[in-house]
């Protein structure tokens, strides 16, 4: 059996650059906007294909090292070639973010934007992490999700993945126990609330400032959210069904999504938070 386009998508995690406009290119620019001062050093952790690197740059003619640790090498390699006229003043490391090895310096500006939530339960690592890494005066920007969840912890996008499996023949009821049996945590299980992650800050960083809007998901077609969630998060639901059945499902999330636009006006929304976390 042939796979789908979508689902060669979902394996290499392609085409995040037209992805991320319904998300996280806001995140890139709210977090780019508290930078101060004249930075030499930022370290982007989850740098994915180098956007926020590549727009760091552009900001800020001081900024001599751009630094990416990413654990996708599909996603290094684009950002390595987005990334190439800016020639040595750009280092990229393939790095697990729950255990990433330490670097030899410290920067004023570390970054992650939309990443906490993979690094689930292991997230206070790269708290310390970070704390070991910030120059003195640096600063850590960090954005998280908080989507409301049901009894179940299911919210987000995981309710989009409900609608499918529901759509292919589970029953709603047991689209929990799915999840269970397959081995996939939901997304908004996998985020905090802004309290456990102030308990798990606490030890490493202070909490200099704190930010919240309201990230609002609109999309022109079901296909277009079909490459979304495609290029966002990869096979991590689609092995709740059998292989032959995957193409259909990444179908059905787009068919979910265009529906709730139809109905709503937008496909999701929910809080993010921008922290700004300093050294203790």
């Amino acid at each position: 059996m042939t796979a789908s386009a979508v689902e060669i998508q979902a394996s290499t995690l392609a085409g995040y650059a037209d992805a991320s406009r319904l998300r996280q290119v806001q995140d890139r620019d709210w977090v780019l906007d508290q930078v101060t001062g004249a930075p030499g050093t930022l370290i982007d952790l989850g740098s994915g294909i180098g956007q926020l690197l590549q727009a760091a740059l552009e900001r800020f003619p001081t900024l001599r090292h751009a630094v990416g640790l990413e654990r996708s090498e599909h996603r290094i390699a684009e950002a390595a070639e987005r990334l190439r006229p800016y020639g040595e003043r750009v280092a990229l490391h393939r790095a697990d973010l729950t255990a990433p090895e330490p670097l030899p310096f410290r920067a004023e500006v570390i970054t992650q934007t939309s990443v906490l939530h993979w690094l689930y339960p292991d997230e206070e690592r790269i708290f310390a992490w970070a704390g070991a890494h910030l120059a003195p005066g640096g600063r850590f920007l960090l954005t998280t999700y908080h989507p409301a969840r049901d009894e179940h912890g299911l919210g987000g996008e995981d309710e989009l993945v409900r609608d499918a499996l529901v759509a292919l023949g589970t029953p709603y009821d047991e689209v929990p126990g799915t999840f269970a049996r397959g081995g996939v945590l939901p997304i908004a299980t996998r985020t905090r609330t802004v309290e456990d992650l102030a308990a798990l800050i606490g030890p490493h960083l202070a909490v200099a400032g704190e930010l919240e809007r309201d990230a609002v998901v609109t999309v022109d077609s079901a296909e277009q959210y079909e490459h979304f969630h495609a290029a966002t998060f990869g096979d991590y639901y689609s092995r709740l069904v059998p292989e032959d059945r995957r193409a259909a499902f990444f179908r059905a999330v787009g068919e979910s999504a265009w529906r709730r636009q139809r109905e709503r006006g937008h496909v999701s929304h929910m809080v993010v938070r921008l922290w700004t976390l300093t050294s203790r």
